[in-house]
Parts: C-alpha cells; structure tokens; sequence
C-alpha cells in the first residue's frame, strides 16, 4: 500500500511518471547511437580496404558472420548485467556503468584502425549488457502492479528507442557513406554522451526506482544458492550437464581446425549451460502458481528467438540487397543504402499509437487481445514482410533490380509486426517473471533477442554463395579499359560484370560483356565454392547462348609500396586475384530464403494461437487483474 501511495505522489507527464521521459530521453540516444553504427556496420565490414572510402574487405558471409556474433553478444551480456544489478548494484548504477562503457565503446570505434575496431565492439558489448536489460526493468518499477499504464508506459518508451534509431540510420548512415565509415562513428559516440547526460541530470526523477538491492543473508533467492542447487540438484546438474557437455565437444572440434570452425559455437553453449542450469533451479524454487508463469515466460523468451530471427535480417541481409539489387534513385538521387535502416524506425513513430490504440480497443471490446496473442499475431504479420522480398527477388531475376517499393512494404509489415509483438513481450516479463528474480528474467529476455539475432546471422550467411576465387592468368590489355578514371595499373580494386557459362570441356568460361575473355587461371582446385559453381552451371545447363551474370571484385595483393614502384601491366595483374558471384545463383538463394522464412513465422503463429486458450490458463490471469 505504502508503494503505491509513493508512486501516486510522484510528479507526471501526459498522465505518465516524470522518470520515464528520463528514461526515454537515455534510451533515445543510446539506441542512436547503438542502430547509427548498426546501420553500417556490415556495410563497413564488406566494403573494399582499397577503396575511396575503405572498409575492411570481408567477404559478405563473413560479415553477415561477425553481425550475428556481435548482435548476439551485445543481448546475451544482459544476463550477467541483470544478474550483477539484482545482487549487487541495483539497476540504477548497472545503467550508469553501462552508459559510461558505451560513450568509451563508440569513442574507440571512431580510430581507424584495427585493434580500436574490435575493441570498441568489445566495449559496446560490456555496455550494452549493463545498460539494456536494467533501463527496460526501470521503467516496469515506475508503475505499480496491476497498474493499466504500464503497457502504454512501454510502449512510450519504444517509441523512444526509435526516435534515437530513426535519427541515426539517416544522419550516421549518410556521414559514414559519404564522409567516411570512422565519422559516422564517432557520431554515434556523440549520441552516447548526450544520452549519458541526460541520465546524469534526470536521476533526481528516479528516486528508489533501481536502488542497491539491501544485503541479506544468502537465503533461497541468493545467486549462490542458485549455483550450489544447480550442481547438487539431480534434474538441473542433469540439463546443465548435457549442453556443457556438447560445448566442450564443439570447442575440442574447433581447437583442431585451423580456421577455428565450431570453437564459437562450442563456448557459447558453454555459456547456455550455466544459464539452463540456473533456469531449471529457479523452477524447482517456486510455487505451483509461480511455476506455471515461468513456463509461460520461457515460451515467450521462444517467440522472442523466432520473431528477431526473422526480424533482424533488417540490419545484415537486407541492408546489403538494398545496397546491390534495390533501386535507390529518386528524382535523380541515389538515396545510401544505410537511409533505408530509418525506416522501420519511422513507421514505427508515424503507426505506434495506432497500433496501441487497436489493442486497447480490442480490450475494451472484450475481444481477444492477450501479450500472447498479440506476439502470435506480430510474428504472422512480420513474417508476412518477407513475401515483398520474395516479390523483389523476382524482379530482380527478370529484370536485374527491384523496385524501391517493395523494401519499403517489407519494412512496413515488419513494423506492424514488432509493434504488436516486441512492446508488449517487454510489459509481460514484468508480469509474470518471479519478483526476485526480476532483472534476471529481464536479462534472459534480452540474452533470447541476442539469440535471435545469432540465428539471423547465420540465416543471412547461408543465404550468400560461397564465392569462387580466381586469379589473372595474364595482362590483357584491353582489361584496364574498364576502369573508370585509370588503368589496371594504377588501380588497387575494381569490379566487373561479366557473363559465366561452361564450354564443350564443361570449365568455366568467364567473358566482360563485351564477348572478350578475361583470361583469367581456372578456378582454385581446392576451393569448396569452385566445385559449387561448376555443378550450379552443369545443372542449369548454361552455355554461351544462355550464360548467366557474373560479378567479379577485383583486388591488388601487393603492398602500396611495390605498386608504386612496378609500373608494369602484367607485373601487377600477376597480383591480382578476383571473388566470383554468379547473380542469378544468389538470388534464387536469397529468393528461397524469403519464402522459407515467411512459410515458418506463419506456422509458428498459428500453432500459437491454437494452444492459446492452455497458455492463458497458465498465466492464472495476470493482465485480467489489470484495470
């Protein structure tokens, strides 16, 4: 009672808590500067180290790779910041360390130089984890149970979050593009700081929200308690032991292999053990009641693993299908590929009370509007985005670009889809997650978006073909002709577009568009995507009538000082070695992947809603209380 006198007497705005436009105003400018370098991140990865405005020069997989990684981890450290905030710190200073990690993480980011690149994600990381989870568990303590404000309240904030992204995908994106990658950069560094300040200033808003938990006596809710159960209880040490078990596999697996495969895998499932070790033993800690909700709870941290999984595409494959097969011209400007990150953003801004105020009416109506049916029916609606790529991939094929319309339509679903699902998943882990373990809870949400992410990442990556690698087998001089503005031997890097298709000896024949050969060696021998390649044409039976379009990235292998001293034509191309992307091949893959994405979103949704009547009664009626 006592509690909610106090939140009755704090000052308001627009009917709201005073400290959640704080909390807005941190979250904006954090999640500026977190989507601002977001939306170049994979386009800095994958961009050319030789060119104009250099990148790193990984191949796409290998970016769409580090984004999944990244992404996850940036989630997944949400477990130990809500562990650390729930024991230790309160959410309050875990949000403070947490920002001051992010304004270094950002700063670093913006040095060109290798080790400062993966330092500042190493940074932002660690920041990220302190941050998120606490920030999110801040702003459910504004309100009191059972308070009607509260979803609102979240969805206020998320309209934040996306103010902060929609501002940066537009001024980030355009500086790094145009500028350079380090100034967008350092941009985001600067939307840090402010978000930082504002925290700083507002703290007096937040007075015993996120405090440091008070000290006790390890008791039944104690984090070491928790970990002494988990090896001394049969059916947790059982669950942890398993996943542990595999890890070490994977990591022994990667150790043996020279390019490190499964070593990633192998300690992230080392991570998850002590995780579905430590969820098994707060099962066993509960009520009967309280374990109901909890397997409510760990459904939805599911939904959160598929939903983002789809969604995420946004900022890996889609960012970079609208950089190569969307045209982006409009009125006689090509608009950055990274623009297009904003959108969602302002979708999100222009339909969010809309979309609010549907369920609300819903609710009112006394028609069904569950956090478990909204999630559902935000999945289907997300999911259902995808078919507009699919239709994009089939312009491309027939006519080699997509039009601008269909990204935005995708993007316009997705939004629809998060809007009724991602506000929402936020308000029900408040709701039914055990209240000591509350920021815990918080942090495992977050660690299943980190998943998502993961999973999104690797979706991307098998949907890129493994690129073959040729190298010039001699100096055609006609070759330096197709580069703009020089010549073969003065340029570090150029692309060509060819046409590819098999001879009567059933090799490769590479050809400009011209009809000359390149002259390039054969394919590598030993390379997984040469035998990928040839048994693609072999089995569409391309040939030089009907030969398919090639995209070749040519690259300089000698350092600048040996370029600058052999003027020679075929001393250099000699040191030229070039990745082959067959376009057609990779569309239909990226095609695929559209549709196969759409077809399990949608039967996840509707598998949901079928067991929706069994999954509602295990909540005990936690939001019919809610008036």
């Amino acid at each position: 009672m006592a509690d909610s006198e106090s939140r009755s007497q704090v000052s308001t705005i627009l009917g709201h808590p005073t400290g959640l436009f704080v909390l807005f105003f941190t979250e904006m400018w954090e999640r500026f500067s977190y989507y601002g370098m977001r939306a170049i991140l994979v386009l800095y990865m994958s961009a050319s180290a030789t060119a104009k405005n250099a990148g790193m020069g990984w191949t796409e997989d290998n970016a769409l790779a580090l984004y999944g990684w990244y992404t996850m981890l940036v989630y997944v450290m949400s477990i130990p910041g809500g562990i650390i905030a729930d024991k230790f710190i309160g959410q309050k200073k875990a949000v403070l360390y947490g920002g001051l990690l992010l304004v270094a993480g950002h700063s670093v980011l913006a040095i060109e130089q290798h080790w400062a690149f993966f330092t500042g994600l190493a940074l932002i990381v660690l920041g990220v984890g302190g941050l998120k989870p606490n920030i999110s568990t801040m702003v459910g303590g504004l309100y009191a149970e059972g308070d009607i404000r509260r979803d609102k309240g979240f969805t206020i904030f998320y309209i934040g979050i996306n103010i902060g992204a929609a501002f940066a995908s537009i001024l980030v994106g355009w500086i790094g593009e145009t500028f350079g990658w380090h100034y967008g950069f350092g941009l985001a560094g600067i939307g840090m700081l402010l978000g930082q300040l504002v925290f700083m200033l507002g703290a007096s808003h937040l007075k015993g929200i996120g405090e440091k938990p008070i000290k006790e006596p390890e008791g039944k809710d104690s984090l070491g308690h928790l970990f002494k159960k988990l090896f001394s209880s049969g059916f947790p040490r059982l669950g942890f032991g398993l996943v542990f078990s595999l890890g070490l596999v994977l990591v022994a697996l990667g150790l043996s292999k020279e390019d490190g495969g499964y070593l990633g895998y192998g300690l992230l499932l080392l991570f998850l053990s002590f995780v579905v070790g430590l969820l098994m033993v707060i099962y066993q800690e509960l009520t009967k009641v309280e374990k109901d909700k909890y397997v409510v709870l760990l459904l939805s941290f599911l939904i959160v693993i598929v939903f983002w999984g789809a969604f995420e595409q946004a900022g890996g494959l889609m960012n970079l299908y609208t950089k190569a097969k969307v045209d982006r011209t409009v009125l006689g400007y090509e608009i950055p590929a990274s623009t297009f990150q904003a959108v969602n953003a302002i979708f999100i801004i222009l339909f969010g009370t809309l979309v609010a105020g549907f369920w609300a009416w819903r609710k009112r109506n006394k028609k069904e509007s569950s956090s478990l049916f909204k999630m559902a029916i935000g999945t289907i609606i997300m999911g259902s985005g995808f078919l507009f790529m699919a239709k994009a991939s089939l312009e491309v094929l027939s006519t080699g670009q997509a039009a601008l319309v269909w990204i935005l339509l995708a993007y316009l679903f997705h939004t629809l889809g998060e809007l009724s699902a991602s506000p929402v998943a936020l308000s029900f882990i408040t709701k039914l997650a055990p209240a000591k373990y509350g920021s815990i809870m918080m942090g495992v949400y977050f660690a299943a978006t980190g998943l998502g992410n993961k999973v999104a990442g690797a979706i991307g990556e098998m949907s890129r073909t493994p690129q073959a690698e040729l190298k010039v087998a001699e100096a055609p001089m006609h070759l330096g002709n197709l580069v703009a503005d020089s010549t073969v031997a003065k340029a570090q890097n150029f692309d060509i577009q060819g046409r590819i298709y098999l001879n009567a000896a059933q090799e490769p024949v590479i050809e400009d568009l011209e009809g000359r050969s390149l002259l390039v060696q054969d394919l590598m021998a030993d390379s997984t995507a040469d035998a990928l390649l040839k048994r693609t044409l072999a089995s569409e039976e391309h040939s030089a009538e009907a030969p398919l379009r090639v995209d070749l990235s040519f690259e300089n292998k000698k350092d600048q000082v040996a370029l600058q001293e052999n003027t020679s034509h075929e001393g250099q191309l000699r040191n030229y070695t070039a990745r082959a992307a067959v376009f057609e091949v990779e569309n239909k893959k990226e095609l695929h992947t559209f549709i196969g994405i759409t077809g399990f979103t949608l039967l996840f949704g509707l598998l949901l809603i079928l067991f929706l009547k069994k999954l509602k009664s295990l909540t005990h009626g936690v939001e019919e209380r809610e008036s």
